[in-house]
């Protein structure tokens, strides 16, 4: 196709071949060929590029029959683009702008993991529009212990973002060069607002601040709206930021679509959280299964970290009361009491494994077909993500959020919103594991005292009825850390199946 397009063939072969491109204009053509005119050759060039380039666009509206085969290097506009990523938000229809009066500028900085952020950035936003304040694109944290360098856009596609909300609140990538220089000088307000606060707190306390020095800096973020006793339009819009707002890059759902389709091309999929890496083990100071040295290194990370207050931890004490991720072996014996076929394939949606190969022996014994996203992507898909915590972690969220089912060993910050999120996208199958009780029976199971038959039985009757199906969330007044989180569970912003709502 290319020696098509060579300039120094003979007059039979272009008659030849300009005949496929030009059709009737090669007589006209031909005798620009032969002229030494200047003026004429330059025009034989300019007619000869148009009439190439018609020819090129031909075969690219010819699809995916044509493309692939005739435009090999140009892989990136057809590859994986069978597989649809329902989780995806659709591009956006600029609603019309919101107009008001602003009572200031918010800015925000992030604490905290990729989704402790994308919550805390929905509560930022709801804020913002109920204080009708402009918003300044937030911040993410690149001082905790992942040390992730990313910022906003380098994980969600900034301009999806503000144009999606543009009907709700006026949100800037930064401040205004005025405001911008004031800040520099010092002249704002900075403070971490308190924790599960209602939206009074913000109109009684945060609104004046931001009337008296126009900029005000939130410099903690998490956990700082309550889950219940807010109005209605509220949820609903942080619904709308979580599940329709935020867009991972382009980059970022390429890879996402290309492991689903790995994965998809074996038939379906279970995700895994296995919550159990160094940094979880050393905050919660969770040890079971760990050997002396490993649990003296994780003592020293905990002591190391100032802003982890919990120091003194009983482990054993803990995993009684269902306050530990499950360990791999854990894990295994559960997977397998609940029935899962030991030939599913299991993604593992996790960082390094605490122990490495030695503690994941078990769990690989009993379902072979685990695989992570080094095993499924190319050294060159993943270079960039390197030393980028948070861009890892969006792409397990996409992978979390299209399996067939996702089981979490750990209630953290992922487990919850991805399980939240799975809700809205049709309350998809969530495998929410009672570790209190499982503990207790895996060692009763250890100690002979339960046979496999009982230990299976009963795992599986416990957990019919914790698969992620529409239920209220538990409030408990005064305790919000205690009840069920908001993002875990949006019934406000649920379609419900014909199952009434049930309260658990």
């Amino acid at each position: 196709m290319l020696k098509m397009w060579k300039t120094e063939d003979s007059g039979e072969e272009w008659e030849m071949k300009l005949k496929l491109c030009g059709g009737g204009k090669f007589k006209k053509l031909k005798t620009s060929v032969v002229s030494r005119s200047p003026m004429k050759l330059w025009m034989t060039r300019a007619i000869t590029t148009v009439l190439l380039w018609t020819c090129v666009v031909h075969l690219m509206s010819m699809g995916e029959t044509w493309g692939p085969r005739l435009l090999k290097s140009w892989t990136s506009c057809y590859s994986h683009q069978d597989v649809e990523l329902i989780s995806v938000p659709a591009e956006v229809i600029l609603p019309p702008k919101r107009v008001y009066k602003n009572n200031g500028y918010l800015m925000v900085s992030c604490n905290g993991g990729l989704n402790q952020m994308r919550a805390a950035i929905c509560d930022m936003v709801a804020i913002a529009r109920y204080l009708n304040v402009t918003l300044i694109v937030p911040e993410l944290d690149k001082t905790s212990f992942w040390n992730d360098p990313s910022e906003f856009q380098d994980i969600f596609d900034v301009h999806h973002f503000i144009a999606s909300l543009r009907g709700e609140v006026r949100i800037l990538k930064e401040l205004p060069p005025r405001l911008k220089t004031r800040v520099e000088l010092g002249l704002f307000y900075s403070l971490p607002p308190v924790s599960w606060s209602n939206i009074s707190y913000y109109t009684h306390q945060i609104l004046p601040l931001l009337q008296k020095f126009k900029v005000v800096h939130l410099n903690k973020t998490d956990a700082r709206l309550a889950n219940n006793g807010l109005p209605l339009e509220i949820q609903k819009l942080r619904c709308r930021v979580n599940f329709n707002a935020f867009k991972f890059t382009s980059k970022i759902e390429e890879l996402g679509r290309k492991v689903v389709k790995i994965l998809r091309e074996k038939g379906p999929f279970l995700v895994l959280h296995l919550r159990y890496e160094r940094d979880m083990l050393a905050f919660s100071g969770c040890t079971h299964g760990c050997n002396d040295e490993e649990v003296e290194k994780l003592t020293r990370m905990r002591y190391a970290y100032p802003w982890w207050k919990e120091k003194v931890i009983n482990s054993e004490m803990k995993r009684k009361e269902g306050l530990c991720p499950l360990t791999p072996e854990e894990t295994a014996l559960v997977l397998t009491a609940l029935g899962i076929d030991r030939n599913v394939q299991i993604y593992i949606a996790a960082g390094e494994i605490y122990g490495g190969e030695r503690r994941m022996k078990t769990l690989m014994e009993a379902f072979p077909n685990l695989v992570r996203k080094e095993d499924l992507l190319e050294p060159s898909d993943l270079k960039f993500f390197q030393n980028h915590s948070s861009q890892m972690a969006a792409l397990d969220y996409l992978v979390s959020l299209e399996s067939d089912i996702f089981v979490p060993t750990y209630d953290g910050n992922m487990a919850k919103v991805v399980e939240g999120h799975r809700r809205f996208l049709g309350f998809k199958k969530t495998s929410l594991l009672d570790r209190k009780l499982l503990v207790g029976l895996i060692d009763e199971y250890n100690k002979g005292s339960l046979s496999w038959d009982e230990f299976s039985s009963t795992v599986k009757e416990t957990h019919a009825d914790r698969m992620g199906s529409p239920k209220r969330r538990v409030v408990i007044p005064d305790k919000p850390k205690d009840e069920d989180y908001f993002y875990a569970n949006p019934q406000e912003c649920l379609q419900l199946l014909d199952e009434p709502l049930r309260s658990t």
